[in-house]
């Protein structure tokens, strides 16, 4: 019969949360009032041995979900601290509100780009409804673990490398907003979803460091020509100076000798103008 109930309420996805609790918080008939009533005639008579029976306690991160005669008795769960519920006839089903977290195992993934990683990451997420946890999935926490293994496949199989090394925050955001549309009807939230690691192939490993490592030494290389070409052009302009006052020369010559002989050498350099040897040369 609870099958069939739960079947129903997955072809009626239509329907919004409250509509299928209120639905399954419906009468409970005659012969359900009778033993209803014939259980609260019993503990009323057994009154000083039921009491431990009727009386029970959820903590404060806790919520009751109360089942009478396999009904939900009412749309708001029970908690916390102290309630009562008639032996035989009610049961009940804890949930924990507190925020969970757990680690998606390393799920091997082929990118768009055809590139095999190996991808882990931890999912927070908590009961906001608890009949719904409870009514609605028989397993709220195993359910949330293994779609949220689902869903890392999905979307980063639509990812390139170069999204996957550099849009973590961005993945991680499409991966919540999927897991808690997905979750929604189940009562549970999904708080935070991280991407904790990256694994590449050695050998993708190799390739990329290699890459960089020509790519760092090609910009060197640029940086190292921009230089001299910046060098030169302050040298020909130094030279146009020199060239405009044949004194100033002069004076760089004395400021080498200065710069010489501070360094305690006692070889002098006498610069030999480049004209001179020039003349000998066309003779």
């Amino acid at each position: 019969m609870e099958m069939e109930h739960r079947v129903e309420i997955q072809k009626r996805g239509g329907q919004s949360r409250e509509d299928l609790i209120s639905e399954q918080t419906g009468s409970l008939g005659c012969i359900g009032w009778f033993i209803v009533g014939l259980s609260g005639f019993f503990t009323l008579c057994l009154f000083p041995f039921t009491i431990w029976f009727c009386l029970k306690i959820v903590q404060e991160y806790e919520r009751a979900v109360i089942f009478r005669l396999g009904r939900i008795t009412d749309r708001k769960a029970k908690g916390p601290g102290i309630f009562f519920v008639l032996p035989c006839t009610d049961s009940i089903v804890k949930v924990d509100l507190r925020t969970v977290s757990f680690d998606i195992p390393p799920q091997e993934i082929l990118t768009k780009d055809s590139v095999t990683v190996c991808v882990d990451g931890v999912v927070y997420f908590r009961v906001n409804d608890p009949i719904a946890s409870v009514a609605n999935v028989s397993n709220a926490d195993s359910s949330t673990r293994l779609l949220a293994q689902t869903t890392l496949r999905n979307v980063l199989g639509t990812k390139n490398l170069a999204e996957l090394l550099s849009d973590r925050e961005g993945i991680a955001h499409s991966m919540q907003s999927s897991l808690d549309e997905a979750t929604d009807n189940w009562g549970i939230k999904v708080e935070r979803v991280e991407i904790k690691d990256v694994k590449l192939p050695v050998q993708l490993q190799r390739a990329m460091a290699a890459e960089a490592e020509a790519s760092r030494e090609a910009r060197a290389k640029v940086i190292s020509a921009e230089g001299e070409m910046n060098a030169s052009r302050a040298l020909k302009e130094a030279s146009l100076v020199i060239a405009e006052s044949p004194s100033a020369l002069q004076l760089r010559y004395l400021q080498t000798l200065n710069t010489i002989a501070a360094e305690k050498n006692s070889t002098i350099i006498f610069p030999l103008p480049m004209d001179i040897i020039s003349h000998f040369m066309r003779k």
